[in-house]
């Protein structure tokens, strides 16, 4: 076995010889992806893809050019991160593409109860309930793990891009 530890010592890596297993204690697969100019998002913020294929908040409801949730919100951080470059003059962001994230809702469009479907919202940067099947096709971010009865908050979802 290898075992790699955090500065804290706390095991983040487990490489189990016995069962093959790689063990990752962070939950999620994430992309860094290229900011718009003059774009700042923090984790959990529901991102779409510009025209110039940087990444911006999203701005309407089930919107097709959603590409995923900046990683880092709530207890979840990203497993593994691809695309991370050394150095960039581009200001770069983790999205989770896979997994489990914490994602800014506005539940004020809808109680977010688990199993929801989430897409975009017209809230800048927030999901909402998915409830038109038929606007849901190719907008949806993901499952919601957790609830929201009103308002504003996070909930936990797991990324099913469809």
């Amino acid at each position: 076995d290898i075992i790699v530890r955090d500065d804290n010592g706390n095991e983040s890596i487990h490489l189990n010889g016995g069962t093959g297993d790689i063990i990752l204690r962070n939950a999620d697969a994430a992309e860094d992806f290229t900011l718009a100019c003059g774009v700042d998002a923090p984790p959990g913020t529901v991102m779409i893809l510009t025209d110039d294929a940087t990444i911006m908040p999203c701005t309407s409801a089930y919107d097709p050019r959603v590409v995923g949730v900046i990683a880092g919100a709530g207890n979840y951080r990203p497993g593994i991160i691809m695309d991370r470059r050394e150095k960039s003059d581009e200001q770069r962001k983790p999205v989770s593409i896979m997994g489990k994230v914490s994602c800014r809702v506005d539940a004020r469009l809808g109680a977010i109860r688990v199993g929801n479907m989430l897409t975009t919202s017209p809230t800048p940067g927030l999901a909402m309930k998915a409830t038109d099947p038929m606007k849901a096709f190719g907008c949806v971010i993901g499952k919601s793990l957790s609830s929201l009865d009103d308002g504003i908050g996070m909930v936990d979802m797991l990324i099913t891009m469809r």
